[in-house]
């Protein structure tokens, strides 16, 4: 195939990760990698579009476009519909759905929208395979068309992935709210943790939940790839050719290292969430790579002698309750425990326990470096610790921070009702 345009659309605030990232899997130029909000769009060939769904921890699918033209009504996009050549990527036998997305679209029902460009596809297959046309398959379809509109722009796309790529094809046991591997592929990513860098660190996760920030880390330890586990739609397409997919298979598998080379540590409070952690982590092939045991996250000592990198996404809301003794009285205080979710957006609520938490780290993890994703903009202040670095990054629909602390021993700062007599942050 000639080189195709290939969108990768990811969360706010990972664009330049990701285009980083692919960059590294396609090895193509910076010339051909273009980063906007919400994606990354790179010129490349189909054997890329195969890479990039096996290797990117990143990106949500893997996007070909086929089609872009301005277009004022339904009838539009019938035509642009109707103009591109669908036969060569799928077949009759094949069921297919059209997704629609948009932005200031003037159009009055999108699901209208949907329904021409599904009219158009099935009338060329009439016109083109003698009156046979593929099925609509709405839940669990074969080919996903995905159509994107502007106030006068309309984007075709074919979907090469299928299920969003943070499903793995490892997570069974979950816990409230999971985060999503992607994201916490990104919060690696934006760490900079590198451990086959000049001078790797350890990475430890104190409040690890059911493991998805560990596992990343692990596989990306063992130089496994992101979708080794998980079939992709490109399996479907008509370019698809299983002995150059089995190929890639084959050399991606032969660069997993039996080790990692750095330790890798997880905890939690929550021994069910352990457990639920440990196993996910056989199954995604990393089991013994991971190092996870219970304990309270304002108790725990660091897990090895050299400080390394700690990465978190702290609890908040009901999650408080269980991180720990400080942060389940403060919840009960405070009358949260049942009401608020993990994706309530931190309040007073958890400021013993973060208070507790920053104390507990000034103590005992001086030279670690830690980074914290919260909604709560504010966190730093209730921690009394002045962050190195925040970065904007979105969970869902939430938007959020990734906050560096670098920490070095001795007390937090008091707030301005306390004693002047108690000592000054040193970090």
């Amino acid at each position: 195939m000639n080189a195709l345009q290939i969108f990768l659309p990811c969360a706010a605030g990972v664009e330049g990760f990701l285009a980083d990232e692919v960059r590294a899997i396609t090895g193509v130029g910076p010339e051909d990698v273009l980063t906007g909000r919400g994606g990354v769009l790179v010129r490349a060939m189909w054997r890329d579009a195969l890479l990039l769904n096996l290797h990117s921890r990143l990106a949500q699918r893997v996007l070909v476009e086929l089609s872009f033209t301005e277009y004022r009504n339904e009838n539009d996009l019938y035509r642009a519909a109707s103009e591109v050549a669908w036969e060569i990527w799928f077949s009759p036998k094949e069921t297919f759905k059209i997704e629609v997305t948009a932005q200031h679209s003037p159009l009055t029902s999108l699901n209208f929208a949907a329904l021409r460009v599904k009219d158009a596809i099935a009338d060329r297959f009439r016109a083109k395979r003698n009156g046979v046309r593929p099925s609509v398959e709405t839940h669990h379809p074969d080919v996903r068309v995905h159509m994107h509109l502007t106030t006068d722009s309309c984007t075709l796309y074919i979907d090469t992935t299928g299920e969003a790529l943070f499903k793995r094809g490892w997570r069974e046991d979950k816990g409230d709210a999971p985060l999503k591997e992607t994201l916490a592929a990104a919060m690696i990513a934006a760490t900079g943790w590198n451990p086959h860098g000049p001078n790797p660190q350890s990475l430890y996760d104190p409040c690890c939940g059911s493991g998805t920030v560990v596992i990343e880390a692990a596989q990306i330890a063992r130089k496994i790839p992101a979708g080794i586990l998980r079939r992709f739609a490109f399996e479907k397409l008509v370019p698809f050719q299983k002995h150059v997919w089995e190929a890639m298979l084959d050399e991606a598998e032969a660069q997993i290292l039996d080790e990692s080379p750095v330790p890798i540590y997880g905890s939690d409070v929550s021994h069910r969430m352990v457990d639920f952690a440990q196993r996910n982590a056989e199954r995604a092939g990393v089991g013994q790579t991971v190092q996870l045991r219970g304990g309270d996250a304002l108790q725990r000592m660091p897990p090895c002698e050299q400080p390394g990198v700690m990465l978190l996404n702290p609890p908040y809301g009901e999650r408080i309750a269980a991180a720990g003794s400080a942060g389940r009285n403060a919840a009960e205080r405070m009358g949260v425990v049942e009401r608020a979710g993990r994706e309530t957006a931190q309040t007073e609520d958890g400021v013993d326990f973060f208070d507790q938490l920053a104390a507990h780290w000034k103590k005992h993890y001086s030279g670690w470096q830690a980074w914290l994703l919260t909604p709560d903009l504010k966190l730093p202040g209730k921690m009394r610790l002045k962050e190195t670095r925040r970065t904007p990054m979105w969970n869902g629909p939430i938007e959020c921070r990734l906050f560096r602390f670098d920490l070095i021993k001795g007390a937090v700062k008091p707030r301005k009702d306390e004693s002047a007599q108690r000592p000054s942050d040193e970090g």
